[in-house]
């Protein structure tokens, strides 16, 4: 999600949101504060502190050190945007202000990251979802098209999914319903510390990787 700059410098490129520390709160109240107040985004599934920024010259003028987080909203959650925000695809950024496209960039192949030896992938999903949608959760966060077999077959044998007993309403298509699983855990954990998710075709996958 980013905002549209009405000012100098960088006006008229898109920022990510953000402010200034006020005294009186931490850096991961602030940045909760800035995104109710700025961005209408009042309920985060994840978030967590992704690095400082701190190149003098990142911005014009007095020098400007950033802490920058990532934070996951929930997929079922629909804020009411500003004029000046919206969603952007992380493939197809606009003209950035400053080192905000760095910081995207960093942001993505945390996430990333996290997707291969986490059980992150609950904050990207509604609290119930067929294995179909949590695939296009995965490759839109991965980069590449993701199995939706192998997905399932990577996260159950990690027991990350259980079957809600309920089914998916049949598409225009008709056909068999989809069953519906969710996560067994909301909490993030480690569930397997060495494992890497790679896409198919990468080569041969390392000790406890997985081709998805």
């Amino acid at each position: 999600m980013l905002w549209e700059r009405a000012r100098e410098p960088h006006a008229h490129r898109w920022s990510l949101p953000g402010g200034e520390l006020r005294v009186d709160e931490d850096v991961e109240s602030s940045i909760r504060r800035q995104l109710a107040e700025k961005v209408d985004v009042r309920q985060l599934s994840h978030v967590e502190q992704l690095a400082v920024f701190s190149a003098p010259d990142r911005v014009p003028g007095p020098r400007v050190v950033a802490t920058a987080f990532l934070g996951l909203v929930p997929s079922d959650v629909d804020p009411e945007r500003p004029a000046d925000t919206e969603w952007h695809c992380v493939e197809k950024l606009p003209a950035m202000a400053f080192d905000h496209a760095l910081i995207v960039d960093r942001a993505r192949h945390r996430l990333g990251s996290k997707l291969s030896y986490t059980n992150v992938g609950f904050a990207l999903a509604p609290p119930e979802f067929t294995i179909s949608l949590l695939r296009d959760h995965y490759s839109a966060a991965l980069g590449y098209r993701v199995s939706a077999t192998n997905l399932q077959r990577v996260l159950s044998r990690r027991l990350l999914l259980e079957p809600t007993g309920g089914t998916a309403p049949p598409g225009p298509s008709g056909g068999r319903p989809a069953a519906l699983f969710r996560f067994s855990a909301k909490g993030i954990k480690v569930t397997d510390p060495f494992a890497v998710l790679r896409p198919p075709g990468s080569g041969r996958p390392a000790a406890g990787s997985g081709t998805t």
